[in-house]
């Protein structure tokens, strides 16, 4: 696994996307867990969208801890990137506390939508 640029409409370049490349036969593939929040920024970009990039590690918690794997470890080991992703399980799962204790709603949507992402990525990656 990789991450790559994905070009959209031959406009977008959407950075850090985990990707699945097979050596033998050169295929890539969009990592599967990732996919509806690729869509899900594709879609908000529609058909004829601006010259523009994006950080999808900005968009995707999962993707983040990639980045943050490689960048801190010059790799992304499956071990270290589990070990993180419990961490900010963790961390997220704290911050929700605090979040349903002030009653914010909109902060509390999304640790779940990060939440989500990461629990995807777990089920497979991890």
């Amino acid at each position: 696994m990789k991450l790559r640029t994905v070009i959209y409409s031959n406009k977008v370049e959407i950075d850090n996307v985990p990707i699945y490349s097979c050596p033998s036969c050169n295929r890539s593939e969009v990592f599967p867990e990732v996919k509806p929040d690729l869509t899900g920024l594709i879609g908000q970009l529609g058909a004829q969208p601006a010259k523009q990039t994006f950080l999808f590690n900005e968009w995707n918690e999962w993707a983040m801890l990639l980045v943050e794997a490689y960048y801190e470890h010059k790799h992304s080991d499956p071990a270290i990137v589990r070990k993180m992703t419990e961490e900010r399980i963790d961390m997220l799962l704290d911050l929700l506390a605090v979040a349903q204790a002030t009653g914010d709603r909109d902060w509390m949507a999304d640790i779940h939508k990060r939440l989500s992402q990461l629990s995807r990525s777990m089920l497979q990656y991890g």
